[in-house]
Protein backbone atom coordinates (compact mmCIF):
# COMPACT_ATOMS: atom_id res chain seq x y z
CA UNK A 1 0.00 0.00 0.00
CA UNK A 2 1.37 3.61 -0.68
CA UNK A 3 0.51 7.03 1.15
CA UNK A 4 1.97 10.27 0.96
CA UNK A 5 3.76 11.35 3.24
CA UNK A 6 1.30 14.20 4.44
CA UNK A 7 -1.36 11.35 5.11
CA UNK A 8 1.07 9.42 6.78
CA UNK A 9 1.86 12.35 9.35
CA UNK A 10 -1.98 13.08 8.85
CA UNK A 11 -2.45 9.26 10.25
CA UNK A 12 0.00 9.89 13.07
CA UNK A 13 -2.09 13.12 14.30
CA UNK A 14 -4.78 10.43 14.59
CA UNK A 15 -2.86 7.97 16.41
CA UNK A 16 -1.97 10.51 19.17
CA UNK A 17 -5.54 11.68 19.22
CA UNK A 18 -6.30 7.96 19.53
CA UNK A 19 -3.80 8.21 22.74
CA UNK A 20 -5.12 11.25 24.14
CA UNK A 21 -8.70 10.14 23.87
CA UNK A 22 -7.79 6.81 25.43
CA UNK A 23 -6.10 8.71 28.33
CA UNK A 24 -9.24 10.85 28.85
CA UNK A 25 -11.58 7.95 29.07
CA UNK A 26 -9.01 6.46 31.43
CA UNK A 27 -8.77 9.67 33.26
CA UNK A 28 -12.85 10.05 33.32
CA UNK A 29 -13.28 6.54 35.25
CA UNK A 30 -10.69 7.86 37.57
CA UNK A 31 -11.79 10.64 38.34
CA UNK A 32 -10.76 11.99 42.38
CA UNK A 33 -14.24 13.85 42.14
CA UNK A 34 -15.95 10.86 41.52
CA UNK A 35 -14.04 8.87 44.20
CA UNK A 36 -14.99 11.64 46.23
CA UNK A 37 -18.64 11.62 45.22
CA UNK A 38 -19.05 7.74 45.66
CA UNK A 39 -17.10 8.03 49.42
CA UNK A 40 -19.48 10.27 50.19
CA UNK A 41 -22.78 8.89 49.10
CA UNK A 42 -21.37 5.78 50.87
CA UNK A 43 -21.18 7.39 54.10
CA UNK A 44 -24.33 8.94 53.47
CA UNK A 45 -26.13 5.90 52.77
CA UNK A 46 -24.87 4.46 56.05
CA UNK A 47 -26.06 7.33 57.87
CA UNK A 48 -29.51 7.34 56.41
CA UNK A 49 -29.33 3.67 57.59
CA UNK A 50 -28.61 4.59 61.08
CA UNK A 51 -31.26 7.17 61.09
CA UNK A 52 -34.07 4.67 59.76
CA UNK A 53 -32.70 1.91 62.01
CA UNK A 54 -32.76 4.38 65.14
CA UNK A 55 -36.30 5.07 64.20
CA UNK A 56 -37.62 1.77 63.91
CA UNK A 57 -35.92 0.97 67.27
CA UNK A 58 -37.54 4.09 68.74
CA UNK A 59 -41.22 2.88 66.93
CA UNK A 60 -40.47 -0.66 69.38
CA UNK A 61 -40.03 1.73 72.53
CA UNK A 62 -42.78 3.51 71.91
CA UNK A 63 -44.99 0.71 71.92
CA UNK A 64 -43.28 -0.88 74.50
CA UNK A 65 -44.22 2.01 76.87
CA UNK A 66 -47.83 1.88 75.17
CA UNK A 67 -48.07 -1.07 76.37
CA UNK A 68 -47.02 -1.00 80.37
CA UNK A 69 -48.87 2.37 80.41
CA UNK A 70 -51.77 0.42 79.27
CA UNK A 71 -51.01 -2.68 81.90
CA UNK A 72 -50.25 0.37 84.66
CA UNK A 73 -53.44 1.49 84.27
CA UNK A 74 -55.31 -1.57 84.54
CA UNK A 75 -53.37 -2.75 88.01
CA UNK A 76 -54.50 0.73 88.72
CA UNK A 77 -58.13 -0.01 88.17
CA UNK A 78 -57.74 -3.00 89.49
CA UNK A 79 -56.79 -1.90 92.76
CA UNK A 80 -59.30 0.79 93.32
CA UNK A 81 -62.12 -1.93 92.61
CA UNK A 82 -60.20 -4.02 95.06
CA UNK A 83 -59.60 -0.53 97.45
CA UNK A 84 -63.65 -0.20 97.51
CA UNK A 85 -64.55 -3.65 97.94
CA UNK A 86 -62.25 -3.15 101.09
CA UNK A 87 -65.04 -1.47 102.28
CA UNK A 88 -68.03 -3.51 102.07
CA UNK A 89 -66.57 -6.36 102.91
CA UNK A 90 -67.15 -8.17 106.39
CA UNK A 91 -65.98 -11.95 105.85
CA UNK A 92 -62.59 -12.19 107.03
CA UNK A 93 -61.29 -14.41 104.57
CA UNK A 94 -62.41 -12.27 101.70
CA UNK A 95 -60.78 -9.49 103.53
CA UNK A 96 -57.58 -11.24 104.06
CA UNK A 97 -57.46 -12.48 99.94
CA UNK A 98 -58.26 -8.45 99.13
CA UNK A 99 -55.45 -7.07 101.30
CA UNK A 100 -53.13 -10.06 99.78
CA UNK A 101 -54.17 -9.09 96.44
CA UNK A 102 -53.61 -5.52 96.83
CA UNK A 103 -50.51 -6.19 98.06
CA UNK A 104 -49.81 -8.40 94.71
CA UNK A 105 -51.07 -5.94 92.65
CA UNK A 106 -48.58 -2.98 94.39
CA UNK A 107 -45.39 -5.25 93.70
CA UNK A 108 -46.77 -6.02 89.64
CA UNK A 109 -47.27 -1.93 89.87
CA UNK A 110 -44.11 -1.30 91.34
CA UNK A 111 -42.05 -3.58 88.66
CA UNK A 112 -44.32 -2.20 85.84
CA UNK A 113 -43.10 1.32 86.75
CA UNK A 114 -39.57 0.12 87.01
CA UNK A 115 -39.37 -1.34 83.42
CA UNK A 116 -41.45 1.64 81.61
CA UNK A 117 -38.67 4.16 83.50
CA UNK A 118 -35.93 1.77 81.96
CA UNK A 119 -37.56 1.65 78.63
CA UNK A 120 -38.24 5.78 78.49
CA UNK A 121 -34.37 6.35 79.62
CA UNK A 122 -33.73 4.24 76.61
CA UNK A 123 -35.72 6.12 74.38
CA UNK A 124 -34.41 9.60 75.47
CA UNK A 125 -30.54 7.91 74.23
CA UNK A 126 -32.24 6.78 71.38
CA UNK A 127 -33.40 10.68 70.57
CA UNK A 128 -30.16 11.78 71.05
CA UNK A 129 -28.94 9.48 68.82
CA UNK A 130 -31.49 10.15 66.40
CA UNK A 131 -30.55 14.01 66.32
CA UNK A 132 -27.10 13.48 66.23
CA UNK A 133 -27.69 10.83 62.86
CA UNK A 134 -30.12 13.50 60.87
CA UNK A 135 -27.42 16.22 61.45
CA UNK A 136 -25.17 13.91 60.14
CA UNK A 137 -27.67 12.66 57.27
CA UNK A 138 -27.93 16.84 56.80
CA UNK A 139 -24.29 17.36 56.99
CA UNK A 140 -23.36 14.63 54.66
CA UNK A 141 -26.32 15.31 52.56
CA UNK A 142 -25.00 18.76 51.44
CA UNK A 143 -21.68 17.34 51.32
CA UNK A 144 -22.86 14.94 48.70
CA UNK A 145 -24.54 18.14 46.62
CA UNK A 146 -21.09 19.97 46.74
CA UNK A 147 -19.15 16.78 45.78
CA UNK A 148 -21.83 16.39 42.84
CA UNK A 149 -21.09 19.80 42.00
CA UNK A 150 -17.39 19.11 41.61
CA UNK A 151 -17.47 15.43 39.73
CA UNK A 152 -20.31 17.30 36.86
CA UNK A 153 -17.37 20.61 36.57
CA UNK A 154 -15.14 17.84 36.14
CA UNK A 155 -16.96 15.67 33.69
CA UNK A 156 -18.17 18.77 31.65
CA UNK A 157 -14.36 19.72 31.18
CA UNK A 158 -13.41 15.82 30.11
CA UNK A 159 -16.32 15.60 27.82
CA UNK A 160 -15.50 19.02 26.11
CA UNK A 161 -11.99 17.36 25.58
CA UNK A 162 -13.21 14.50 23.76
CA UNK A 163 -15.63 16.24 22.03
CA UNK A 164 -12.68 18.70 20.50
CA UNK A 165 -10.13 15.61 20.18
CA UNK A 166 -12.78 13.25 18.02
CA UNK A 167 -13.93 16.32 16.16
CA UNK A 168 -10.41 16.90 15.11
CA UNK A 169 -10.37 13.20 14.41
CA UNK A 170 -13.47 13.17 12.23
CA UNK A 171 -11.60 15.86 10.10
CA UNK A 172 -8.37 14.14 9.56
CA UNK A 173 -9.87 10.74 8.92
CA UNK A 174 -12.19 12.23 6.39
CA UNK A 175 -9.12 13.35 4.20
CA UNK A 176 -7.55 10.24 4.55
CA UNK A 177 -7.42 7.06 2.19
CA UNK A 178 -10.29 4.89 3.24
CA UNK A 179 -7.78 1.72 2.79
CA UNK A 180 -5.24 3.72 5.25
CA UNK A 181 -7.71 4.37 7.70
CA UNK A 182 -9.17 0.83 7.32
CA UNK A 183 -6.15 -0.95 8.05
CA UNK A 184 -5.50 1.31 10.89
CA UNK A 185 -8.46 0.76 12.43
CA UNK A 186 -8.16 -3.01 11.91
CA UNK A 187 -4.88 -2.66 13.95
CA UNK A 188 -6.85 -0.86 16.47
CA UNK A 189 -9.52 -3.47 16.34
CA UNK A 190 -6.73 -6.01 18.15
CA UNK A 191 -6.35 -3.62 21.05
CA UNK A 192 -3.06 -1.60 20.71
CA UNK A 193 -2.28 1.16 18.67
CA UNK A 194 -3.11 1.40 15.03
CA UNK A 195 -0.02 3.41 14.05
CA UNK A 196 3.38 4.55 15.43
CA UNK A 197 6.37 6.67 14.17
CA UNK A 198 9.87 4.94 14.22
CA UNK A 199 11.56 6.96 16.12
CA UNK A 200 15.21 5.91 15.64
CA UNK A 201 15.53 1.73 16.13
CA UNK A 202 11.92 1.90 18.29
CA UNK A 203 8.16 1.30 17.07
CA UNK A 204 6.48 4.23 18.37
CA UNK A 205 3.48 1.91 18.92
CA UNK A 206 4.59 -0.78 20.86
CA UNK A 207 7.73 0.98 22.39
CA UNK A 208 10.23 -2.31 21.16
CA UNK A 209 13.67 -2.26 19.33
CA UNK A 210 13.56 -3.69 15.46
CA UNK A 211 16.74 -5.20 14.64
CA UNK A 212 19.16 -4.76 11.82
CA UNK A 213 17.98 -5.93 9.07
CA UNK A 214 14.70 -5.10 9.04
CA UNK A 215 16.00 -1.48 9.65
CA UNK A 216 17.46 -1.79 6.55
CA UNK A 217 14.44 -3.25 4.97
CA UNK A 218 12.59 0.14 6.41
CA UNK A 219 15.24 2.99 5.01
CA UNK A 220 15.28 1.32 1.92
CA UNK A 221 11.49 1.61 1.10
CA UNK A 222 10.24 4.63 -0.27
CA UNK A 223 8.43 7.50 1.55
CA UNK A 224 4.65 6.97 0.27
CA UNK A 225 5.21 2.61 1.03
CA UNK A 226 3.10 1.77 4.06
CA UNK A 227 5.00 -0.22 6.24
CA UNK A 228 4.18 -2.36 9.47
CA UNK A 229 6.59 -2.71 12.38
CA UNK A 230 7.33 -6.72 12.38
CA UNK A 231 6.80 -6.45 16.14
CA UNK A 232 3.37 -5.39 16.89
CA UNK A 233 2.05 -5.08 13.14
CA UNK A 234 1.06 -1.33 13.75
CA UNK A 235 1.20 0.84 11.30
CA UNK A 236 4.51 2.41 11.29
CA UNK A 237 5.62 6.00 10.34
CA UNK A 238 8.30 7.05 9.05
CA UNK A 239 7.42 11.21 9.33
CA UNK A 240 10.23 14.00 9.92
CA UNK A 241 9.71 16.09 12.84
CA UNK A 242 9.12 13.14 15.41
CA UNK A 243 11.93 12.69 17.93
CA UNK A 244 14.72 10.57 16.40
Amino acid sequence: MKAAVAQQRSLLEVAELDAELSRIAHRASHLPERQDYERMQTEQTAAADRLAALQIALEDLDAQISRYESEIDAVRQREERDRSLLQSVADARQLSELQHELETLRRRQSSLEDSLLEVMERREELQAQQAAETSAVEALQADLARAQQALDGALAEIDQARRLHMSRREELTAALDPELVALYERQRAGGGPGAGPLQGRRCGACRIEIDRGELSRISAAADDDVLRCPECGAILLRVKGVSQ
